[in-house]
Parts: C-alpha cells; sequence; structure tokens
C-alpha cells in the first residue's frame, strides 16, 4: 500500500504550503500586494486583455475570488475594466500606466521565488521537472493515457 506522505499530490500540496508563507511576504515586500492580488496583477500582466473569466482561469482561482481581486486591482488604480464589445454583460481587463510598474514589481517577485525554490535542483534537473510538469498537465487536461502523451512529446507534437 502506497504511503499517503509519498504520494504526488500529498507532497506538491506540502510544497505549496511550505512555499506560500514566503511568497505572501515577498509580494507585500516586493510588489506591496498580497499574494492574490499580486498573483492577479500578473496575470492580467502577461496574458491581458482578459475577462474575469480568463482571468480565474490563468490565476488558478475560481470566478468569484478572480472578481474580488479584480475589482481590487481597479480599486488601487492597477488595472482598467471596461465593457467587453463582444459580451454586453462582461468586462475586459488591462493594466493602467501605474499597473503595468507594479507588475514588472510583481514579476521580479514571481522571477526571484522561482529562483528561490528551484534553487535546489540543478539546472538540468530544473529542464527535467518543467519538462514532466508539462507531461502531467498536458494529461490531466486531456484526460488522456500518459503514455500516450509522452509519446506525443518526443515525437514533438503538441496535444
Amino acid at each position: 500500500m502506497i504511503k499517503l506522505d509519498r504520494t504526488l499530490t500529498y507532497r506538491l500540496h506540502l510544497l505549496h504550503k511550505l512555499t506560500d508563507i514566503e511568497s505572501q511576504r515577498a509580494y507585500v515586500a516586493g510588489a506591496g500586494l498580497s499574494m492574490s492580488d499580486g498573483r492577479c496583477l500578473t496575470a492580467v500582466g502577461s496574458f491581458a486583455p482578459l475577462s474575469v473569466k480568463d482571468l480565474a482561469q490563468k490565476a488558478n482561482l475560481n470566478k468569484a475570488q478572480a472578481s474580488r481581486a479584480a475589482q481590487s486591482l481597479v480599486d488601487q488604480g492597477l488595472v482598467l475594466k471596461v465593457a467587453s464589445l463582444t459580451d454586453g454583460r462582461g468586462v475586459v481587463l488591462s493594466l493602467t500606466p501605474h499597473g503595468k510598474a507594479v507588475w514588472q514589481c510583481a514579476m521580479d517577485v514571481v522571477g526571484q521565488r522561482n529562483k528561490d525554490i528551484f534553487g535546489a535542483l540543478s539546472p538540468a534537473e530544473q529542464r527535467q521537472l518543467s519538462d514532466f510538469f508539462d507531461r502531467l498537465i498536458d494529461d490531466a487536461r486531456s484526460g488522456g493515457d500518459p503514455a500516450e502523451a509522452a509519446e506525443d512529446q518526443v515525437s514533438g507534437e503538441t496535444i
């Protein structure tokens, strides 16, 4: 029988919890943002223009969380929210000029946290882990066979 503390989901959740505390501090210190606002700002800045639904997906939040974070960023003058031209009830989010400056600070935080977390691994191990994550994510999104996903990776096909 597998031990719970050796399962992937348990270990991913543990790593997430262990790194989240420092990430929260880093967002406040480096960008003056809560972690939720920081994650949403980096998503808006990286993938704009976004709807709230798109923001939820890109920031790995539910729609209610994304909506609250988007409004917080609007209230802080970091994000512009305008009516969607294609969806009468929807809005489109993009960075304000001040938001772009804070976004850069937040992206610096993300980059440094990434270096800190992956610093225990060699560059080759980091690339290998990244490739493994890509395969697992692709498989989870497709609901397909892991062996088939691995063959697609080897052949260079995208899923």
